[in-house]
């Protein structure tokens, strides 16, 4: 059998790509796998945010810190605009009831070293005038950042290629390739792939794969929906999101018997403008398959959610809607790591929400165990074969 190269990364999203640039960085030669074509899944239906507020104190936040830091110098250092820009970040607060919680996450969050603080209705205003009356406090960091998704998929692209990276579209992994315990590539239909390791990137069709090799892999698609507005003139000053955004990611399960029909939906707003002046307005978090439309219902949802936050929305026309699925696991963590009872082969999938916190981490992550056999991450809280907790 002939090696067509030492690692065979499978997805092509911002952590595929992430891992497979950095594995090539390490020396190790990458043949990446893609079923359709490059960045076409969650990567190219999400927000751009580098949000550490709405990373949940634990592993979450630790993640999200260290992979902060590396954003700061990977445009330089993958000689590409990625669209990072270093706005800091609101998560906005609509009720009285929400500000406890809210003190009791951020506390929480300080104590893992990240600054943010929290602010009444008042200040919020004065340093983001487009929000509405009835908001009554905040909470704020400097750390946040926005990234451009698909611009961030190219440079760790064009980067890996200047390295020697190779690419086959249209090649879905349909399975493992496996000797005396040690996966040694992958079967893509009739054809088989050789290579010492192999990675698991591509969220949602990962437990289709590991259920041939024993592995009940817990990965859901959960649809999001979201709308882009016209170009405006600068209307928000930093990347955004609500309380209830936090409650509809980590504990749907209070949402499911609302009788209003944004909370069912799973809304809570995620808002961002970017270089050209449009807003993205987000989103849903739907239980609905892979079903990728949109519907009047959802984004009328997401919509007037956001325009409540922030009214002059409703003077802002809406020129393209858009929905993704991102890969929910029911305790909110990724899987990343070296797969028990099988040498070679490992995962990094299962992002959700954090997808585009975490890529620079992930990528180094991943690509240390790989090459180095060991990380400086601690993974073990992501690793595939713990006990998942729905939390």
């Amino acid at each position: 059998m002939e090696k067509c190269a030492d690692v065979v990364v499978v997805g092509s999203g911002v952590i595929g790509s992430a891992v497979a640039y950095n594995i090539l960085k390490r020396g190790a030669s990458v043949l990446m796998i893609e079923a359709k074509t490059i960045g076409c899944g969650a990567s190219s239906a999400c927000d751009g945010f580098v949000i550490l507020q709405s990373k949940s104190p634990g592993p979450h936040l630790t993640m999200a810190l260290a992979s902060e830091v590396l954003y700061r110098t990977l445009s330089e250092e993958l000689d590409y605009d990625i669209g990072y820009r270093h706005c800091g970040g609101m998560v906005v607060i609509e009720r009285e009831a929400e500000l406890e919680a809210m003190r009791i996450f951020m506390s929480k969050q300080k104590d893992l070293g990240l600054d943010v603080s929290l602010i009444d209705g008042d200040e919020a205003r004065s340093i983001e005038p487009a929000l509405a009356k009835h908001i009554v406090g905040a909470t704020v960091s400097s750390r946040d950042a926005q990234v451009n998704p698909l611009h961030l998929v190219n440079g760790f692209i064009t980067a890996g290629k200047r390295l020697g990276l190779r690419i086959r579209k249209q090649t879905k992994a349909t399975g493992f390739l496996i000797e005396n315990g040690a996966v040694k590539g992958v079967r893509c239909g009739d054809e088989r792939l050789y290579a010492d390791n192999v990675v698991v990137c591509n969220s949602i069709g990962a437990p289709e794969l590991f259920s041939q090799i024993g592995y009940n892999l817990p990965i859901k698609p959960r649809r999001g929906q979201l709308a882009i507005t016209e170009p405006v003139n600068p209307l928000i000053h930093r990347v955004m999101l609500c309380a209830r955004y936090i409650a509809a990611k980590y504990h749907p399960e209070l949402l499911e018997d609302s009788s209003d029909e944004s909370v069912r939906l799973g809304v809570g707003m995620a808002l961002e403008q970017t270089e050209s002046g449009g807003l993205l307005i987000g989103a849903t978090r739907e239980f609905v398959g892979e079903n990728r439309s949109t519907t009047i219902a959802g984004i009328r949802a997401v919509t007037q959610h956001a325009a409540r936050i922030v009214p002059a929305l409703n003077e802002i026309r809406i020129v393209r809607t858009f929905a993704g699925l991102r890969p929910y696991t029911p305790d909110g963590r990724a899987f990343m790591g070296a797969v028990p009872g099988y040498r070679g082969l490992y995962i990094a999938a299962g992002h959700e929400g954090d997808g585009i916190a975490y890529t620079p981490i992930t990528g180094k992550s991943i690509a240390e165990l790989v090459v180095d056999g060991k990380t400086e991450a601690d993974l073990a809280p992501f690793a595939i074969d713990r006990k998942i907790e729905k939390h």
